[in-house]
């Protein structure tokens, strides 16, 4: 069976509903937006995939489904960072006030500095392979499971992981000691022969710091 690749960090827009579905979809009584609280935990955000808890503000946007008009739904906070054009148009339509209750919601303001704030994420993400000193000692080697104290250095390496049909890269986190482990196992998708050169070109870091990392990674031979 053929696998699709995705890079897990890649981002996926929503694609655009047609404007004949929407049309459909209003014409059966339901608003194109609809802004309240989660009424349980069981939809999941399609913009981050995770499960939308109970009483958080979600976004609903109307389309036409095989069983008929219905939202998809997206973490009123997702939507502002990736969808920010139809948060905009929600409230101008004051998608809230169809919910019931009629939640409080944020200002557009406030939104809108969300999206501000993931444009900045995503010009800023490294992909594997890099280096980077941990910024909390919370993550561990994936190879040996030892923690990476704060301000250590760690190698982001990329490793091949299955969903469904498709095979996406994901980080994993090395002790620099255990790269050359790390490097030889059949779902890494980093290899050795250009390994230095490219924890350069992602990393952004000093000569000096570089050096150091090299150092600490030592042979790969």
């Amino acid at each position: 069976m053929n696998k699709e690749r995705h890079d897990i960090n890649h981002d996926h827009e929503l694609e655009p509903v047609a404007e004949s579905s929407t049309t459909k979809a209003e014409e059966a009584g339901k608003p194109p937006y609809l802004i309240e609280e989660a009424r349980s935990a069981r939809a999941r955000c399609k913009t981050c995939r995770k499960k939308i808890a109970k009483q958080t503000l979600r976004l609903g946007i109307l389309i036409v489904g095989p069983f008929g008009p219905g939202y998809l739904w997206h973490h009123l906070k997702c939507a502002a960072g990736r969808l920010p054009e139809r948060v905009q148009e929600a409230y101008e339509q004051e998608a809230w006030r169809w919910a019931t209750p009629i939640p409080k919601v944020p200002s557009l303001e406030s939104l809108m500095k969300l999206k501000a704030q993931a444009e900045e994420r995503r010009a800023t993400r490294k992909f594997p392979p890099y280096a980077e000193r941990a910024p909390s000692g919370r993550s561990s080697c994936k190879h040996c499971g030892q923690t990476i104290e704060k301000g250590t250095w760690r190698i982001v390496l990329g490793r091949e992981v299955e969903f469904g049909s498709q095979v996406r890269t994901t980080p994993i986190n090395v002790l620099p000691a255990h790269v050359k482990e790390v490097l030889q196992e059949p779902d890494c998708t980093s290899t050795s022969g250009d390994l230095a050169a490219t924890i350069e070109k992602n990393s952004g870091l000093t000569s000096a710091d570089f050096t150091a990392v090299l150092t600490a990674i030592g042979s790969l031979d």
